[in-house]
């Protein structure tokens, strides 16, 4: 796989990939996510295709969501997919590199929206839209107040 060169990866980002294990099972690796945008790469391998010998959407699907939760997560730690829609404009065959760009398009306090393209080189394959909601963090509890020694 060639990857475009790494310009950074926040570290909000860093800590959410350190606990994730999907994106490395699935084959796909962040090159870089950091304020707001992320990029993320996978090549179409024989065990990633459908019955039709290209990419299987899910897939496609997983890369896009993968760059959308960097982007989110670079401009708001704690971001997780609330809603998703994907059009899959044209398809990847085997040996293909996919390469999903992120881009926040709006950040508040508690939603975010993101547009993911993802290409084949020049050649767009899908476009992604994004909604992220922010998990609320649950209190900290004082060992001293709960009942319990």
């Amino acid at each position: 796989m060639t990857t475009p060169p790494m310009t950074g990866i926040a570290e909000p980002v860093r800590q959410l990939l350190a606990a994730d294990r999907s994106s490395a099972v699935l084959g796909i690796e962040v090159v870089s996510a950091e304020a707001g945008t992320a990029v993320a790469v996978m090549t179409v391998t024989p065990d990633r295709a459908n019955g039709h010998g290209i990419a299987h959407g899910g897939l496609v699907f997983a890369l896009a969501d993968t760059a959308f939760a960097c982007a989110a997560t670079s401009r708001a730690p704690g971001s997780v997919t609330a809603a998703a829609s994907i059009d899959y404009l044209g398809p990847a065959h085997v040996g293909d590199e996919l390469t999903a760009r992120a881009q926040v398009r709006h950040a508040g306090d508690r939603q975010s929206l993101i547009d993911v393209t993802v290409r084949c080189g020049e050649r767009v394959v899908a476009e992604y839209r994004g909604r992220g909601a922010r998990l609320r963090t649950p209190p900290a509890v004082d060992p001293g107040i709960d009942g319990r020694d």
